[in-house]
């Protein structure tokens, strides 16, 4: 079982207001399960303009730490920029498999958002007819519908796919400060605290090189 994960926030910085998941088993997208959250701090209001997703609506909701139990369990969790919901679930034990890195290397030179990716690989996929890009649920929907394209096209299994992120992050370079050029597998036995560092305080890098960094760390731990 993969389990196809994803949340909505009050910004980049966090703050979960929706979280979804649908699994993929044999294939098939199974299992659908959704949590409007109260968050810990107010919505942006260039979040809510994206997911559409109000104070009011979350008002009388539970927090996240009552919710998440229910997508406790699975050996494999899935997410289209998996180091964005990573980080908001650092609860999630498991590994994480990111469609978007998996994306970029089996199509290389075409846009890769969600509904992007949707339309140019013309996804077979029905998410719910009364919810709308960018509600965790409808995003849960169309991420599954892409990682079964992935598998489909690849013949990788969920092993396979988690090696071949780790074998794509072990190669990652800086591009910019005080190691540009290094590798990050090189970086992080020398100066660990220099990417926790990184991941704090720069919350706008490129999400590959975020995935590749939190790994690192997590294989160094």
């Amino acid at each position: 079982m993969l389990r196809v994960i994803d949340t909505e926030t009050c910004g980049l910085q966090g703050g979960i207001v929706e979280v979804a998941s649908v699994d993929v088993i044999d294939g098939k997208i199974v299992n659908p399960m959704s949590d409007l959250i109260c968050p810990d701090r107010p919505i942006g209001h260039q979040a809510m303009a994206i997911h559409r997703i109000t104070e009011a609506m979350v008002a009388d909701k539970p927090p996240i730490e009552q919710a998440i139990s229910r997508y406790h369990g699975s050996p494999y969790y899935v997410a289209h920029n998996a180091s964005f919901d990573r980080r908001m679930l650092p609860e999630m034990h498991g590994e994480w498999i990111c469609t978007m890195t998996l994306a970029r290397g089996l199509w290389p030179g075409i846009k890769y958002s969600n509904q992007a990716l949707r339309e140019t690989l013309r996804l077979e996929v029905t998410p719910p007819a009364d919810l709308h890009a960018h509600r965790a649920l409808y995003d849960c929907y169309v991420t599954a519908a892409l990682l079964i394209r992935i598998m489909d096209f690849s013949g990788w299994d969920a092993e396979e796919m988690v090696r071949r992120m780790l074998v794509r992050g072990s190669s990652t370079t800086f591009p910019f400060g005080k190691y540009r050029g290094s590798k990050i597998d090189d970086v992080v036995k020398r100066d660990p605290g220099y990417l926790k560092w990184m991941l704090k305080n720069i919350p706008d890098l490129k999400p590959d090189l975020r995935s590749a960094m939190e790994r690192a760390l997590s294989s160094a731990d």
